[in-house]
C-alpha cells in the first residue's frame, strides 16, 4: 500500500469529519497504519464515543484515561483528564470528565447499569513530582468515582512509572495499552501544560487489557 493510500482519509473518517462535534468531543481523526484502522486520538480534557469500532488512542502521563463500554448496547467511549476536581465545568477535571462520558453514552443508548470500566494512566513520570502526587489522586478519583457509580472495572493499569498509549475499540470493548520509556515524559508535560492553557468551552447538558 502506497504512503499517500494510507495517509488519505476514508469514507467512514470523511463522514466524522464532516459532523459537527460537541465541546470536549475530540476532533483528531486519522488513519492509524499501525492497526490498519480508522482512529481518533483524545487530547487532555477530550472524550469521544462510538457505536463502531473507530479506534479511540491517547498517551497519558499522571492523567488518566477511563474506557468505558456498555456490553449489552455494544457503545463505548473514553476521556482523558489531568486532576481530580477543579473550577469550572471542563473535561479537563475528572468529575465533569466522568459526567460527559456517561452522559453522551447514555444519549446514544447505553445503560448506567450495563457499563463496565477499564482505566489507564495516573503514572509518577517526573522524578521529585512526589509531593504533588497527582497520578495517585488522579487514580484514586476514578477508583471511588466509578465504585459509587456501580460501574465494575474489569481492568486496570495504572500508576508506577511509565507513561502509556491507550488504544480502545468502543464497539467490541477491547483495550490495548503500550508502556512507554520514561523520556517520553517531558513531551507529556508540554502536551498537558499547552492543554491546561487552553480555553475549554462549558458543554451542553470485554475483560481483559492487551499489551502492544
Amino acid at each position: 500500500m502506497s504512503v499517500a493510500s494510507i495517509l488519505s482519509s476514508t469514507p467512514r473518517l470523511d463522514q466524522l469529519k464532516a459532523q459537527p462535534r460537541k465541546p470536549g468531543e475530540a476532533s483528531f481523526f486519522f488513519y492509524d497504519a499501525h492497526f490498519s484502522n480508522d482512529a481518533v486520538k483524545i487530547l487532555p480534557g477530550e472524550y469521544f464515543v462510538h457505536h463502531e469500532d473507530i479506534l479511540i488512542m491517547t498517551t497519558l502521563g499522571s492523567c488518566i484515561a477511563a474506557c468505558l463500554w456498555d456490553r449489552q448496547a455494544r457503545i463505548g467511549g473514553m476521556n482523558h483528564f489531568m486532576l481530580p476536581e477543579g473550577a469550572g465545568d471542563s473535561g479537563r477535571y475528572g468529575s465533569y470528565a466522568m459526567e460527559l462520558l456517561i452522559n453522551e453514552m447514555m444519549k446514544r443508548g447505553a445503560s448506567r447499569g450495563s457499563m463496565e470500566a477499564k482505566v489507564f494512566g495516573g503514572g509518577q513520570v517526573i522524578s521529585g513530582m512526589n509531593s504533588m502526587n497527582v497520578g495517585e489522586r488522579n487514580t484514586q478519583f476514578v477508583m471511588d468515582y466509578l465504585k459509587t457509580e456501580r460501574i465494575p472495572i474489569l481492568s486496570k493499569d495504572v500508576m508506577d512509572v511509565y507513561p502509556r498509549k491507550v488504544c480502545f475499540l468502543p464497539a467490541s470493548g477491547k483495550a490495548m495499552v503500550k508502556r512507554l520509556a520514561p523520556t517520553n515524559a517531558e513531551a507529556l508535560v508540554a502536551q498537558d501544560r499547552a492543554a491546561a492553557q487552553r480555553a475549554v468551552p462549558a458543554a451542553t447538558g470485554g475483560g481483559s487489557v492487551d499489551l502492544f
